[in-house]
């Protein structure tokens, strides 16, 4: 009498075999955050849907704060570069009181006009730009506070006004598609954006 030994089955050729235990923990740790999974993908749909709107409003808090913050006489660090920066711009025609109050009214209905958007987001988007081409001529206009001496290198003023570069990218983001979806409306209403038939 022969005794038979049961052979080990072996995998097809050219697939590598895992070892069950190992199998089982990938199992789990897939399992595992899929609730975690599911609720970033949530929260990146939600953000998704609603990026423009909260760029646009974020600046707004931004401008809306700096601007009352202008209200108050000293409460600004920016302040006197402002009223600096505006009086050269105007000759020193204009009072540095007057200059002052100006700037933190510009700068509030900036900000309430982009928390607010719908008809007020083009003309606001235009004052924003205005201001911040006025923001970035203190580079030129005040070297000796925006600019280390013997150096390339900007002061912490100069800082301040660089870093405006990322409201000006998101208001640039924001016009494109304010400005966009009103050439697309047009284009609809005109008939010409129609896809064309076969």
């Amino acid at each position: 009498m022969r005794s038979h030994t049961a052979e080990p089955s072996l995998p097809p050729p050219g697939t590598a075999a895992e070892p069950p235990s190992r199998k089982a923990g990938f199992a789990h740790e897939r399992a595992a955050p899929a609730g975690a999974r599911a609720a970033l993908q949530r929260l990146a749909d939600h953000v998704s849907a609603h990026a423009l709107a909260l760029l646009r409003m974020t600046v707004g808090i931004v401008f809306l704060g700096f601007g009352v913050l202008k209200l108050f006489p000293s409460a600004s660090p920016a302040e006197q570069l402002a009223v600096d920066a505006a009086t050269k711009m105007t000759l020193g025609l204009v009072p540095e009181t007057v200059l002052l109050l100006s700037l933190a009214a510009l700068e509030t209905a900036i900000g309430i006009g982009l928390i607010a958007g719908g008809r007020l987001l083009r003309p606001t988007l235009v004052a924003f730009f205005l201001h911040m081409g006025g923001v970035f001529s203190t580079l030129v206009l005040l070297p000796d506070a925006m600019w280390q001496p013997h150096s390339p290198a900007p002061t912490m003023e100069g800082q301040y006004v660089v870093k405006n570069v990322v409201l000006v990218a998101v208001c640039l983001v924001v016009a494109a598609d304010a400005w966009g979806s009103g050439s697309r409306k047009s284009r609809r209403r005109n008939g010409t954006d129609l896809p064309a038939s076969d």
